[in-house]
C-alpha cells in the first residue's frame, strides 16, 4: 500500500467513525483505534497517540459552539478537570511500562462498557435542588438554555452535587484516557447526570470541553516518546473532525435507536477481535 493510499483511507476511515460517533454519543476513539490497529496494521501505541490527536480536535470544534450556546458548565469543567488530567499523565506514563496486551484488555473492557451503556441508556434522576456545601464554596450551580410549555426559550437552573466523588471517577477518566487513546466521555458523563446530577444536556457538552483537555495532557507524553505519528495522526484528526461536524449538524433531523445499536454491535465485535488477537498473542 503507498503512503498516498494509507492517508486517504485513514481520513476516510476517520471521517466515517467521527461522523457515527457524533450521532451515538461514543465518540470516534472507540472505532479508530480498531480500525487502526486491526484493518491497518498500526502499532497499537501509535494508533493511541493518533487517536488521542482526534480528540483533542473533535473536542475543541465543538466545545466552542456548545460554550456559545450556554450549555457547557465551565466552573465544573476547569474544577474537574484538575483530576483528569493528573490521572491522564499518570496513564500516559503507566502505558510505557506495561505490555501492548494489557492495554489491548483495558482498551476492550472500555469497547464493552460503551456498547452496555449505548444499549442500555440509564434513565434520567429526578431534579434535586439540595444546595450542595463544596459546590457553593466553588459557585458551581448554574442553568442552561430550555424551552417553555408554550415553546419560549428559558433558562433553567440547577444545582451540583458531590463534587468530591466526582474528582476521584474523574481520576479514574484521565487515567482510562491515556492508557487507551480515547476521550472517556462515558465516564464522565456517567459522574456528572448520575452522582453531580447535572442535567443531561449540560453533562455532555461540559464532558466534551474536558475531553480535549485530558487528551492534550496524555498526548504530550506520548509525542516525548515518539509515539505520535504525524502522517497517521493528521489524516485521522483531520477525518475525525469533519465527521463530527457533520454529524452533529445531522444528529438533530434523524432517529439514531438502529445506528446506535449498529455501531454497539460494531464495538463488540472490534472487543471481542482485539481479545482473541491478545489469547492468540497477535498484537
Amino acid at each position: 500500500m503507498t503512503a498516498g493510499l494509507l492517508v486517504t483511507l485513514l481520513f476516510g476511515s476517520a471521517l466515517v467513525a467521527g461522523f457515527a460517533g457524533a450521532l451515538t454519543g461514543l465518540g470516534g476513539g472507540v472505532v479508530l483505534i480498531p480500525i487502526m490497529v486491526l484493518l491497518f496494521g498500526i502499532d497499537l501505541r501509535y494508533a493511541v497517540g493518533a487517536s488521542l490527536i482526534a480528540v483533542i480536535a473533535t473536542s475543541s470544534g465543538a466545545a466552542a459552539a456548545f460554550i456559545k450556546e450556554g450549555y457547557t458548565n465551565v466552573r465544573v469543567g476547569v474544577l474537574l478537570e484538575v483530576a483528569t488530567v493528573l490521572g491522564a499523565i499518570a496513564g500516559a506514563v503507566i502505558a510505557a511500562y506495561v505490555s501492548k496486551d494489557l492495554i489491548a484488555v483495558v482498551f476492550s473492557c472500555a469497547l464493552f462498557w460503551s456498547a452496555y451503556t449505548t444499549l442500555r441508556p440509564l434513565k434520567p434522576l429526578p431534579p434535586d435542588t439540595h444546595p450542595d456545601r463544596v459546590s457553593q464554596y466553588f459557585r458551581l450551580d448554574s442553568e442552561y438554555p430550555t424551552k417553555s410549555p408554550d415553546g419560549t426559550p428559558t433558562m433553567t437552573a440547577y444545582r451540583v452535587h458531590a463534587v468530591p466523588g466526582a474528582l476521584a471517577i474523574m481520576l479514574g477518566a484521565g487515567l482510562l484516557s491515556a492508557l487507551v487513546g480515547i476521550g472517556s466521555g462515558i465516564v464522565k458523563v456517567f459522574a456528572m447526570d448520575r452522582l453531580m446530577r447535572l442535567p443531561f444536556k449540560v453533562s455532555t457538552t461540559t464532558s466534551n470541553f474536558m475531553i480535549g483537555v485530558t487528551a492534550a495532557a496524555s498526548a504530550g507524553v506520548y509525542l516525548h516518546r515518539g509515539q505520535i505519528e504525524p502522517a497517521i495522526a493528521a489524516p485521522i484528526a483531520a477525518g475525525a473532525l469533519g465527521g463530527s461536524l457533520v454529524g452533529a449538524r445531522v444528529l438533530p433531523r434523524i432517529k439514531t435507536l438502529w445506528l446506535r445499536r449498529l455501531f454497539a454491535v460494531l464495538v463488540i465485535c472490534a472487543g471481542i477481535e482485539l481479545l482473541r488477537r491478545v489469547i492468540q498473542g497477535g498484537m
